[in-house]
């Protein structure tokens, strides 16, 4: 959708301010909503505690005629500089609950609470089965967006129900089994909103269950720059290669352009120094793309979403 002006955005945030159960922020920073540490402003930033409180936001933004997008913890996203001429939606206490089913293996989770903090609370209650998402940031709504895990194992192999907004027509509730769950991908519809899921985990031993989680984060740790800003790895793996290995046969290893660099840990993930900007994180990416192509042949395809840009 277009933007329609400051006029109505003013307007809009006007209405998005009074209603209940909604914190309303005008002008905020998404650099401050991103692990990249990335993004200029959007015209408001509207994060809903409740169920009532998402669907009257959205028919608001709806009505007023005023884009938006739904955003976790935006760990695989790049905002532009230029920030995004419409509101960003986050999902609020209401969705951060976490509970158990009667049976006592299924856990209900709201899409807005952590990943980290789902991991956790399974391990802590004997749950087996989200050991594979262990170090993986982000949302509960975002990890199985994008089916968060490894080429191997992923999260919707756990995954019993999803419940999800279709924005104007009402929730609707999915069999894991009728979502296509693929490499990096979901057949959830992109603009439905996930409200829930309920995962379906195996008892286990929580000191057995905790060592793994340890083996597989150190793995991560020795693999994965863990200690700076980034967005996760920015391009997929091809069928049959790493889209790693294909960046450093390139020699773009470490490579940089302003304050963003190509990791010298992982070459499929790209770093934030302390002053990128998305320049230069687009510029980085430009060079992988073509350093690949000419010399492999492969067109590498974005992992990482964009937000904020022309065209995007």
């Amino acid at each position: 959708m277009a933007n329609r002006g400051d006029v109505i955005a003013r307007e809009a945030i006007e209405q998005l301010s009074a209603v209940a159960d909604a914190d309303v922020l005008a002008e905020e920073r998404l650099s401050h909503h991103t692990t990249l540490r990335i993004g200029g402003p959007c015209a408001a930033h509207v994060t809903c505690h409740t169920y009532t409180a998402l669907v009257d936001a959205l028919g608001i933004m709806t009505g007023e005629g005023i884009p938006w997008v739904v955003l976790g913890k935006g760990s695989n996203l790049l905002v532009a500089d230029e920030g995004f001429s419409g509101c960003v939606v986050a999902l609020g206490r209401e969705f951060s609950r976490i509970s158990d089913t009667h049976d006592g293996t299924h856990v209900t989770v709201g899409a807005g609470a952590l990943l980290s903090r789902v991991v956790s609370e399974a391990q802590k209650r004997g749950l087996s089965g989200l050991e594979r998402c262990v170090g993986i940031p982000g949302t509960l709504g975002g990890a199985l967006s994008m089916n968060a895990g490894s080429a191997n194992e992923w999260i919707g192999d756990v995954v019993h129900e999803v419940v999800s907004l279709h924005p104007g027509e009402g929730m609707r509730r999915r069999s894991g089994e009728e979502i296509s769950w693929g490499y990096r991908s979901s057949s959830l519809p992109g603009g439905e909103i996930v409200l829930e899921a309920t995962l379906k985990l195996k008892e286990g031993d929580p000191d057995g269950i905790a060592l793994n989680m340890e083996r597989r984060l150190q793995r991560r740790r020795k693999s994965q720059p863990m200690g700076l800003p980034s967005c996760g790895s920015v391009f997929r793996n091809p069928k049959g290669r790493h889209a790693a290995a294909l960046v450093e046969e390139c020699g773009l290893k470490g490579a940089a352009v302003g304050g963003a660099q190509i990791s010298d840990i992982h070459a499929n993930f790209i770093v934030n120094k302390g002053t990128a900007r998305a320049a230069d994180v687009v510029e980085l990416m430009r060079r992988m793309y073509e350093g690949v192509r000419d010399q492999a042949g492969i067109e590498l395809e974005p992992e990482v979403k964009f937000l904020g840009f022309s065209g995007r």
